[in-house]
């Protein structure tokens, strides 16, 4: 499984003693404030399982992350959407970090190494990114990685009335990155 560094990140494969700072990371209100509810320990090694089932199926998927300082800070990468709606089947562009590493570019970072290795190592035709429409946090690092806002959509693993229900769609293609990068050169 594929490894991808940057300077100051390594996105890697998934190890078991990243499963007990996964689940205070998922247990953290603060980190789960878009989401439903924190998850159990449980809940988050369910999780952890098939995000590895993914990579097992894929050859890539939500990559754990580590600094030089932290062994774990969460996890930078792809995922098919496991859910349906107009837009899918879609492959999702996603993070997620321990609060007390959000702020410093890291989610950026890591997510432009993660977009390039998709891009020279696979044929997908684009990614995309969705978020609560609320999540202005997330939503400006989907921006910052250059994703452009296409619809919002009622998520439908979401309740109907809930707060977080509402989304806001994102969408990169590979001649978006092709521009993207040359633009970047120049």
């Amino acid at each position: 499984m594929p490894t991808i560094r940057t300077g100051r990140l390594t996105l890697r494969p998934w190890q078991d003693s990243d499963l007990e700072p996964f689940a205070a990371l998922n247990a953290d209100p603060r980190v789960m404030e878009f989401m439903l509810a924190p998850l159990s320990a449980e809940q988050s090694n369910a999780f952890a399982t098939r995000i590895r089932t993914h990579f097992t199926q894929r050859g890539y998927g939500l990559w754990a992350v580590e600094t030089r300082d932290a062994p774990f800070i969460g996890f930078i990468g792809l995922q098919w959407a496991n859910f349906e709606a107009s837009f899918t089947p879609a492959l999702e562009i996603g993070f997620r970090l321990a609060a007390e590493h959000w702020g410093q570019g890291y989610a950026t970072e890591g997510g432009v190494a993660a977009l390039a290795w998709l891009f020279a190592n696979t044929d997908e035709a684009a990614v995309h990114s969705w978020t609560a429409v609320i999540n202005q946090r997330s939503r400006r690092v989907i921006a910052k990685l250059g994703l452009q806002r296409v619809a919002a959509f009622e998520h439908p693993r979401v309740p109907e009335g809930h707060a977080l229900r509402r989304h806001v769609l994102f969408r990169m293609s590979r001649e978006d990155w092709a521009g993207k990068v040359g633009s970047a050169d120049a």
